[in-house]
């Protein structure tokens, strides 16, 4: 099944979610800069970039849900991508609790409880991202018409073809 929101041919959604990764990502390295070396600059552009990262992680979640809501009830990619969007719903509430505890001072130190969350949100960020390329890479969601919607785990060593579900 191809995407329903495309930009000159390519499906919006992938090309939106490498933003808010990298900006999560490197906040969440530049607060442990900062708190090494004590520069509030790191602290500074480590909240900013968070607050970026939600931004675009927001609007990144608004394609991915139109995608999700035409993958076909039943099939291994509905379940796939609706855990695959619930766990980017709890990494971005992780990040923007972690912007909300130093919202008044985006240079003051971000908290040990601020870090943690941000931690355990890149660290899920790495399974949703895993389940993302698992939608994309095995089962074809997204990009392919003739999408593998019911193709077994990457990790197993069945292969895709073989499991193809009609989309229309």
């Amino acid at each position: 099944m191809e995407s329903h929101a495309k930009l000159f041919g390519h499906a919006i959604h992938p090309m939106l979610i490498v933003f808010p990764l990298g900006l999560l990502s490197v906040g969440v390295i530049f607060d442990i800069v900062y708190l090494v070396n004590g520069n509030t600059t790191f602290s500074n552009v480590a909240f900013w970039n968070i607050v970026a990262g939600i931004v675009g992680g927001l609007v990144a979640a608004i394609f991915g849900a139109l995608d999700w809501s035409h993958i076909p009830s039943g099939t291994r990619a509905k379940s796939i991508g609706l855990i695959h969007g619930l766990g980017n719903v709890i990494i971005t509430a992780l990040f923007i609790i972690s912007a909300l505890t130093r919202a008044g001072d985006p240079a003051h130190m971000p908290g040990m409880v601020a870090v943690v969350l941000e931690l355990v949100g890149v660290g899920l960020a790495l399974v949703t991202g895993w389940l993302g390329g698992e939608l994309v890479e095995q089962l074809g969601v997204g990009v392919n018409s003739g999408a593998q919607l019911n193709a077994p785990s990457s990790l197993s060593s069945e292969p895709a073809r073989g499991h193809a579900v009609r989309t229309r």
